[in-house]
């Protein structure tokens, strides 16, 4: 049960029901639709082309400059704090959240389980929002098990309110946005090398592949969720993640469930 579910293909073209917005439209460039740039990972285009200049880092991530014998140096900070003595000892799970846990869309869903209003350049937008089956269930039993942190590559504008109503008991030890992405040929990457935490007791949950490029190995795949009520990924997922939990290396223990 637990390979299958490691060893699944992303399905990055399914396509939502009408009124809603897939996830290969929200990858579109900015210009296609000013809404859209909120969301996250934008499409790689074929051919090459100049790359746009990264988004800039908040204040609390510009290089520090370390002193050395010789000269002064660059030192890039961690995008994470200290790990707290709760999750002392604890594997770092890097969680997604758009077609992860949750799918938003600005046209009206009946049966939303969040609006959420964003301003954009002055106007206020209401982002309806519905979650994964079985969302409340997994992350509840993976903030017992890990050091959650979610990383999005969406907009804090909207993703922060998003995740105030998912996370209600404080799963997320800390939240990361666009800003802690690189971009690299046309995609928003999550580094996780700039974590500041072992790489061997280091995951990555997402949908995109793109998102981890930099690090595939540390990777658990999960399929793009859209509207399916009767979708069990999350579900599923759990005995995976319960057996990584005592792991002491993530790339040993995955491909043992992988069947490598």
């Amino acid at each position: 049960m637990e390979s299958s579910v490691i060893t699944q293909v992303h399905k990055e073209d399914v396509s939502p029901k009408t009124g809603q917005v897939s996830r290969s439209s929200l990858k579109q460039p900015r210009s296609c639709n000013l809404l859209k740039a909120l969301f996250c990972c934008l499409k790689p285009q074929d051919g090459p082309k100049p790359q746009p200049t990264p988004p800039p880092l908040a204040p609390s991530q510009q290089p520090l400059l370390d002193s050395q014998d010789s000269g002064m140096v660059a030192k890039e900070p961690c995008l994470l704090p200290e790990v707290t003595a709760q999750d002392q000892g604890k594997i770092c799970v890097v969680i997604d959240l758009d077609e992860t846990l949750v799918h938003s869309s600005f046209k009206p869903i009946d049966n939303a389980d969040f609006i959420v209003p964003v301003e954009i350049e002055g106007t206020t937008h209401q982002v309806y929002v519905l979650k994964r089956p079985y969302v409340d269930e997994f992350l509840q039993r993976m903030g017992e098990l890990f050091e959650c942190v979610l990383f999005t590559a969406s907009l804090a504008k909207y993703a922060d309110p998003v995740t105030d109503l998912l996370d209600q008991c404080g799963v997320f030890r800390t939240r990361l946005f666009r800003e802690s992405c690189v971009f690299h040929q046309g995609c928003y990457v999550k580094d996780l090398s700039r974590l500041g935490r072992d790489l061997h007791k280091t995951l990555i949950l997402d949908n995109s592949p793109a998102s981890y490029i930099f690090h595939p190995h540390n990777a658990v795949p999960v399929l793009s969720w859209f509207d399916d009520v009767e979708d069990g990924e999350l579900l599923n997922l759990l005995p995976v993640f319960e057996e990584l939990s005592g792991a002491e290396d993530v790339y040993a223990r995955l491909d043992q469930l992988r069947g490598l």
